[in-house]
C-alpha cells in the first residue's frame, strides 16, 4: 500500500513529526521505529490476520530527501540541504520476505524526491495497493473534495467516512476493540438524494 502525497497543501506543522524543512541530520519523531509503527503499523498484523499468516516480525525504513536548491510553498520555504520529502515503510516478515508493506512517500512539492514513487492517474496525492500473485492487480485511488478539488479535504474526508459510516454496525457487537475484519462491507447509505 502506497500513500503518495505533497504535503506542500497541507497547514499543520510537519517539521518535528516527519523532519520537514529540519537538516536531513535531525531525527525526526516518525523516525522512531516504535513511533512509525504506532501510527501507522497498526494495518500489517490486521492484514496478516485477514491472509491467514503469522508475522515473524515487523520492521521499518525512514529515508529523506535534501532539497539541493531552495524549494518555496504556500507555508514557507525549505531550504538547501533540509528535509523536502520522506519515505518510510512498515514492513511485515514473513520467513526472508516481506509480503505487507505500508509505503509514505510524502514530498513538499513536486519539485522534491523526483526519482521517488508517483502517482499514476494524477499529478499529485494517491493511494495505491498493489497485490502481487494470480491475477496481479494495481488500484489508485485520488480522493478530491467535490467543491473544490482539495485533496486534502478530500482525503481527511474519505477518512472520516469509514469510521462514521461504520457506527450502525457496532450496535450488534459485543464492547470491544474491533477492526475492519470484524465489521460488514459497509456501503455509504444514505448518501445519494433525490434533488
Amino acid at each position: 500500500m502506497q500513500e503518495l502525497v505533497d504535503y506542500a497543501s497541507y497547514a499543520g506543522d510537519y517539521s518535528k513529526v516527519m523532519g520537514f524543512g529540519l537538516p536531513v541530520d535531525s531525527q525526526a519523531v516518525l523516525e522512531i521505529p516504535e513511533v512509525l509503527v504506532f501510527a501507522w503499523g497498526h494495518t500489517i498484523p490486521m492484514i496478516a490476520d485477514a491472509v491467514g499468516v503469522k508475522l515473524d516480525r515487523v520492521d521499518t525504513v525512514y529515508e529523506k530527501w535534501a532539497a539541493p536548491s531552495p524549494i518555496s510553498y504556500q507555508y514557507g520555504t525549505i531550504e538547501a540541504g533540509h528535509c523536502a520529502a520522506v519515505r518510510f515503510e512498515i514492513r511485515g516478515w514473513v520467513g526472508d520476505r516481506a509480503p505487507i508493506v505500508i509505503e509514505h512517500v510524502n514530498r513538499i512539492t513536486n519539485a522534491a524526491a523526483p526519482d521517488w514513487p508517483r502517482a499514476a492517474s494524477v499529478e499529485n496525492d494517491a493511494y495505491r495497493i498493489i497485490v502481487k500473485g494470480s491475477p496481479e492487480i494495481t488500484q489508485e485511488t485520488a480522493f478530491r473534495h467535490e467543491v473544490d478539488g482539495d485533496p486534502v479535504s478530500g482525503g481527511c474526508l474519505a477518512t472520516g467516512m469509514r469510521a462514521v459510516n461504520a457506527v450502525p454496525y457496532l450496535d450488534d457487537l459485543p464492547p470491544r476493540l474491533v477492526s475492519a475484519l470484524d465489521l460488514p462491507l459497509i456501503p455509504g447509505r444514505g448518501v445519494i438524494r433525490r434533488s
